[in-house]
Formats: structure tokens, C-alpha cells, sequence
């Protein structure tokens, strides 16, 4: 038995100065210890520092760009040169210029990402809606901020939020800022952290405002009368759809479809598209319609290009003579991301943890945050006006005898005893003392004293009713909503995106594409493929091979249906039948290694039809472990034609078979055995690159030869083969059982 290793011996050798050379011993530590130590921080991080938005609606980065902006006065003066925010926004944000540079350009109104943008930005700063219009350097553009901005500091400077120390502890920044309305919910905002990300989608500011001071009045109002549906910064059209709009504002979670904007123009047959959904760009579109028009899917256009200049985006579709635009248009939205869906997972930092919220639950959080901001602003004007007031009551004892106060001055012999000597003479404080002290000698007469003292009624007034608003919640929200109010009035504009309902929503028959009809399927050991009408196959069957080559497949399928293609690179190859031509018996057909652009040397070795993905598939490997793998695992949702990992590669794969019901095969191996087993004993996996589970034990330097279903074997006993449990080592096959034996017995008849 080998000894156990004491983990102190590593430590040992690493500490020992007698240990010669440069590599100290490899101390082994548990990957769950390296997780919650290294990864787990960073994760963290991530998470709340950097990926996910706070009820503000704005991530760090944002809130550093912005606030920088501020201390540099740019809200009231004019722009100054975009590299000189970038590095004043260095003191707060570590993370390089070209992030800098980069958020900002998102916030800016030149780039169009946000509904109400908070960068008034000058020069190129490239577009939402294309993915190859870069925007210029920063010493080239200037910004400074919109004048939305004064909505996200207003009374930032009265303790309306903490403050806390930038990364290296020299200098403030807010923790959050302190916007009057719920920007959470109007600009548009994405991340990806560790383990999770957020996508909120943008609404209607002025629908915003008014949805919540509708809250505000009642907690339980019906949302979809004000808050009406999403709204976009490149516009389109929305179709509304009442159950996924539901679950997006009640769960936070779902997909709102929206898709482009167009007119025909008449006199010179060709569409313009002025408008597209949010999630795409333009260079997305042109590169799916060209491969429509190259595959031949697309016949009714004859050029589409980019159109695009500073009045605004605009494509160009030129149709073909007798071409009904609106059913190219409706092809179009079914086949590009001229109809596209946004995703939305608001998942949104609240106190530090992230929450997936629905929009009631948002504007519950948002509320409530924006009353402690607003109770704390009352607080610290409140303590503003009560130090004044105690001030001018200092101020009133001396009405009683100035000439005593002036006299205390004069005939104090030391300046530090000047204070001491007026608290005792009136029987003030000392800031009140102080107070007194400070007054010019010009204005130590009745007049000013009587003018500042009689302030005092009026003040007091004013601190009774800032104590009220601090007593009386309502009083708070009337406070919040008189400001959303003015927001609104100020800077609230109407909808871009506009609102198709369903009754709106013409439906219009578009061809779906080519026809189905019954092919024979021809899959030759070289990989040559050939689809073959049941007409030219009646007129002649005889298929004809290369010299050496012969029939691996043949089954019948229908001319749109999917097939997949397995290689030796344990790789699949994913396409349909309508992307081979129909040809005859008489011919090679396709060579599939370069017809689907295989690897060079790949090769072909078995195809199946999914169908719509029930069953498993079983791969037999020369080691005698089978995998069973799920059909569901090769089933993707984006059109992808080839999936690297299509089965384990640890031993080479000797054949594999499509399975919808189980049954009994036999597997026969090298030295030869034979065993006659169950399907039903291997467990469905829905990884594809499973090793699977030993089947058949098989001695040293013998392999897994072939497998067959029991049709197919030549034994006549199938109790001596048969096993109910595995892995097995099958019985050695006998003569009479053999296939050489069979075929002996076939010649003699």
C-alpha cells in the first residue's frame, strides 16, 4: 500500500534554504479553495462594480464619465475637447482611455444608443445602427452635457447620496446619483458579468413619468394605460403582443419583436428602409440579403445598398419588374433582422445584490430610494436653516445693548478671550459668539441688527414646514411627483417607436421557399451523395460508383428535410436536402467533403435524418464503450452548419446507429466474440462528447469489429451470445454461428 503523502513535506522543501536550484516544491491546493480565493472576488467584482446597472440606471463607468463632466462645469458652459474629459475621468476610472472614450460615445447624442443621451456630443461619433462606422479619436470630437444632466445632480451637493473614495482614497464620488426620475427605466442598458448579465430595454420618458406618479398616487394602478409598450432610439415598429409584453413588466424577463420601417417608392420601383430594430445594424442586413440573392432565395431583388448620409439611415432595395414590395418586405422580416426580437432581463444591483425585477417591482424600489433622497435634502436644508436661526437668536441678544457688546471688545485685553467674554456678557454659545465677533463694525447698528432679527418669524416658519415634510410621507410624494412633472413638461418627447397591434398586422402569404416532394438518398463509402426523384429512379435504379467505391446509405426522405452528416473529425455537418440538386442513378453526384467545405482529409461516415429530434443516436468506439447521446444535443436554434464535438474522440469510433425504439444488436469484436445486448441497459446523455459506458470487455490487443442488429447477424443461438447485464464479455462465436459459415452454407445450396 503506498504511503500517504503529509501535505507539510511540501512546505517543508519550499521553507528549507538547504533546497538547491531556482523552482521551489508545488504545494497542491483544492480547485474549490482556488475558486472561493481567486475567482470568486473577481467574480464579485464583476458583478457589482463593473457589468450590472444600480437603480440610478447607471453602471460605475457611467456614473464616473458623467460626475467628471460635472465637477468640470460643463452642464452650464461650453464643450471642451473629448480627451480632456477622458483624462480628467482618469482620477475616478482606472480602466484606460479607450473605455472612457468608449462610454462616452455610447451616452452621446451623436451615436443615437439612448433615448434621453447625456453627452451633447460634436463631431463623428458613429452610429447605434452600424457596426463598421467607427467614430473619430477623442482629440478630434468635444462634449459637454446635455441638459437632461441637471435632472441627475440636482441638489447632488445637499447629502442627497454618499459619497465615497475613488480607487486610489484622493478624492469623493457618489455612490449613486440622485436622478429625479427613474432613468432605470428610460435609458437602454447591457452587461454581461460572471455567471449572470442584464438587458434593459428603454421606455417613453414622458410615459415613464407619467406611469410613475400614477404609482406614487396608487401602488396597484394598471401600468399598460400609461407605460404603453418599450420604445427605442432607432425606432421601427413594435408588435404588440399582450402576453409577452405582460411577462417582460411582471417578471422582467422575456422578448419584444420589432421590426423596420419602409416606403415604396413608385416612380422608381424601389423600397427605402429608414428605420430598423434596435438589436441589428446595417451591415447585418446587407450581409443576410446578399446571401439570400447568392443562394437564389431572393430572386425579386435585383440590388440593395446603403443609402445612409446625414439626414439619416436609409436602404435601398431596387425590385425586379412586378415584384409586390410588401410581400418582398414580409419575405424579408421572416428571413433578416429586418424583424428582429430584444431581449430583456432586468436584472438590476439593488443594495449591493443583483435582482431580476418586473417593472412594478423597479418603480417600488426606485420610489422608495428617490423618497430617502428627497427626505435627506429636507434634512440638510432643514439643519442649514435651524444653524441660521440659532445664529440670529445670538444675533437678538445683543438688540438689548450694543454698547455692552461693543465695550466687552474693547476692553478684553486678549483677543482669545474676546469669545469666553461675550457668552458670559449674553449668555450665548460659542458659534453664536463667533457670530457676533465676525460682524463688521459698519454694521453693528440697530438697522442691520433689526433686519436680520426680524428674519427670524419667516424662518422659523420655513423650519416648521420642512419638519412637516420630514413627518408626512405624502407630503414627500408630492414633492417627487411635482418634479417629474417639470421633468416631463421640460424634456419629455414623443414616441419613435410606434405601436402595431394586432388587429393592425396584415398578414401576407409569402412563398416558403422549395418544394417538398419524395427523394431517395444515395450515400456511397467515399462520400459521394446523390438525391434521386422516385420518377428517374423508376426509370432507372442502377447506381453507378467509382472504381472501388460502393453503397454505404440508402433510405427515403422528402426534399426538405434536414440531414446531418458525421465525419472521422468527430464533427457533424448540418443541411437539407433542397440543397442538392436532384440527379439520376447514372451519375456520381455531390462529393460532400467539398460540398459542405469540410476539413481538408475529413471524410464522411455515416448520415441521419433528424427529423424533429426524438431518439438518441448510439456510437460504437473500437474500446468497447457505446454513447448514447440525446438527438436533442445536436438540435441548435440559430442556423448553424457545422458543430465541432459531435462525438468523443478518446477511441476511434467504429460505427454508429440512429435509435427511436430500443432493441437488441449485436457486437461483434476482433478475436471473435460476439454479445447480444439491450439498449435499454445505456442511460440517454445530453452531452455529446460522452466516453460512454463499457458494453463489451474485450482482452488485450483485441477491438470492437462491427455491430448489427440481430436481422442482420448469422447466429442461430441467440441465448449463448445474450447478456442481461454489461459490461460482459459476450461468448467466443462458433462455427456454425459465423458469418463465414453462413456464407459456406449459402454456396453449397
Amino acid at each position: 500500500m503506498a504511503k500517504k503523502k503529509n501535505p507539510e513535506e511540501g512546505r517543508q522543501k519550499v521553507n528549507n534554504p538547504n533546497v538547491m536550484g531556482l523552482h521551489a516544491a508545488v504545494v497542491a491546493q483544492p480547485i474549490t479553495d482556488t475558486l472561493e480565493v481567486n475567482y470568486m472576488p473577481y467574480a464579485m467584482s464583476v458583478i457589482v462594480s463593473r457589468a450590472i446597472p444600480e437603480i440610478d440606471g447607471f453602471k460605475p463607468s457611467h456614473r464616473k464619465l458623467l460626475y467628471t463632466m460635472y465637477k468640470m462645469g460643463l452642464l452650464s458652459g461650453g464643450r471642451t475637447k473629448s480627451a480632456n474629459i477622458v483624462g480628467q475621468t482618469m482620477h475616478l476610472n482606472p480602466h484606460g482611455d479607450a473605455a472612457i472614450y468608449d462610454t462616452m460615445v455610447r451616452l452621446s447624442k451623436g451615436y443615437g444608443a439612448l433615448l434621453a443621451p447625456f453627452v451633447d456630443s460634436k463631431g463623428n461619433f458613429g452610429k447605434v445602427y452600424s457596426r463598421d462606422m467607427a467614430w473619430a479619436a477623442s482629440r478630434y470630437t468635444e462634449a459637454k452635457l446635455s441638459p437632461i444632466c441637471a435632472e441627475l445632480f440636482r441638489d447632488i451637493d445637499a447629502d442627497t447620496v454618499d459619497f465615497v473614495d475613488n480607487y486610489d482614497n484622493t478624492t469623493k464620488e457618489p455612490a449613486l446619483l440622485p436622478t429625479s426620475f427613474p432613468n432605470v427605466l428610460v435609458s437602454e442598458n447591457s452587461g454581461i458579468a460572471v455567471g449572470m448579465a442584464s438587458q434593459t430595454c428603454g421606455f417613453n420618458l414622458g410615459e415613464v413619468c407619467d406611469t410613475t406618479i400614477a404609482y406614487l398616487k396608487n401602488p396597484a394602478c394598471d401600468l399598460y394605460e400609461t407605460l404603453l409598450a418599450p420604445d427605442f432610439p432607432t425606432g421601427g415598429e413594435l408588435l404588440y403582443d399582450a402576453k409577452a409584453l405582460r411577462e417582460v413588466y411582471e417578471t422582467g424577463r422575456g422578448g419584444i419583436r420589432v421590426r423596420a420601417k419602409y416606403r415604396y417608392v413608385k416612380d422608381q420601383n424601389l423600397i427605402e428602409i429608414y428605420e430598423i430594430p434596435y438589436s441589428t445594424t446595417t451591415e447585418a442586413i446587407l450581409d443576410k440579403v446578399a446571401e439570400l440573392i447568392k443562394a437564389g432565395k431572393l430572386k425579386e431583388v435585383s440590388d440593395m445598398r446603403d443609402e445612409t448620409d446625414l439626414s439619416g439611415l436609409k436602404l435601398t432595395i431596387d425590385l425586379k419588374r412586378g415584384v409586390d414590395p410588401d410581400k418582398l418586405m414580409a419575405k424579408l422580416f421572416r428571413a433578416t433582422t429586418l424583424e428582429d426580437s430584444f431581449p430583456c432581463n432586468f436584472n438590476i444591483l439593488i443594495a449591493g445584490s443583483p435582482r431580476v425585477m418586473g417593472i412594478r417591482e423597479i418603480l417600488e424600489e426606485w420610489t422608495a430610494w428617490r423618497t430617502e433622497s428627497v427626505k435627506r435634502r429636507v434634512f440638510f436644508v432643514l439643519g442649514k436653516k435651524k444653524d441660521k436661526l440659532h445664529l440670529l437668536k445670538g444675533l437678538k441678544r445683543i438688540l438689548l445693548d450694543i454698547d455692552k457688546a461693543i465695550r466687552i471688545i474693547r476692553e478684553t485685553d486678549e483677543e482669545s478671550e474676546v469669545i469666553p467674554n461675550l457668552m458670559i456678557g449674553f449668555g450665548i454659545d460659542q458659534i453664536q459668539a463667533e457670530y457676533v465677533a465676525e460682524i463688521k463694525l459698519r454694521n453693528i447698528n440697530k438697522e442691520f441688527i433689526l433686519k436680520r432679527v426680524n428674519e427670524t418669524a419667516a424662518l422659523q416658519d420655513e423650519i416648521d414646514d420642512l419638519q412637516d415634510i420630514l413627518d408626512k410621507p405624502q407630503r414627500v410624494h408630492r414633492i417627487i411627483v411635482d418634479e417629474l412633472t417639470e421633468v416631463k413638461r421640460k424634456y419629455a418627447e414623443p414616441r419613435r417607436t410606434s405601436i402595431l397591434y394586432e388587429h393592425q398586422i396584415e398578414v401576407i402569404e409569402v412563398d416558403e421557399g422549395p418544394e417538398d416532394y419524395p427523394v431517395s438518398i444515395f450515400l456511397s463509402r467515399e462520400g459521394y451523395f446523390k438525391k434521386i426523384t422516385p420518377q428517374s429512379l423508376r426509370m432507372s435504379n442502377e447506381q453507378k460508383y467509382k472504381e472501388g467505391d460502393a453503397l454505404r446509405q440508402t433510405f427515403e426522405t422528402t426534399n426538405n428535410a434536414e440531414i446531418m452528416f458525421f465525419t472521422d473529425r468527430a464533427q457533424v455537418y448540418k443541411t437539407r436536402m433542397n440543397q442538392f440538386d436532384d440527379t439520376k442513378a447514372s451519375v456520381l453526384g455531390d462529393y460532400l467533403p467539398g460540398k459542405l467545405g469540410m476539413d481538408e482529409g475529413e471524410n464522411v461516415i455515416f448520415s441521419v435524418l433528424p427529423g424533429d429530434y426524438s431518439g438518441g443516436l448510439l456510437f460504437f468506439f473500437e474500446n468497447g464503450k457505446v454513447a448514447r447521446v440525446d438527438m436533442t444535443a445536436y438540435q441548435t436554434t440559430s442556423n448553424r452548419k457545422k458543430l465541432t464535438g459531435a462525438y468523443s474522440d478518446k477511441s476511434p469510433l467504429v460505427t454508429l446507429r440512429r435509435v427511436d425504439e430500443d432493441g437488441e444488436l449485436a457486437m461483434y469484436s476482433s478475436e471473435p466474440r460476439a454479445l447480444i445486448f439491450h439498449t435499454a441497459l445505456l442511460t440517454p446523455k445530453a452531452t455529446r462528447s460522452t466516453q460512454g459506458v463499457q458494453v463489451m470487455t474485450l482482452k488485450k490487443n483485441r477491438v470492437l469489429d462491427h455491430v448489427v442488429t440481430l436481422e442482420e447477424t448469422s447466429i442461430l443461438n441467440f441465448s449463448r451470445y445474450r447478456v442481461r447485464s454489461i459490461p460482459a464479455a459476450g461468448a467466443l462465436v462458433k462455427e456454425e454461428d459465423s458469418e463465414e459459415q453462413q456464407i459456406t452454407l449459402g454456396n453449397l445450396d
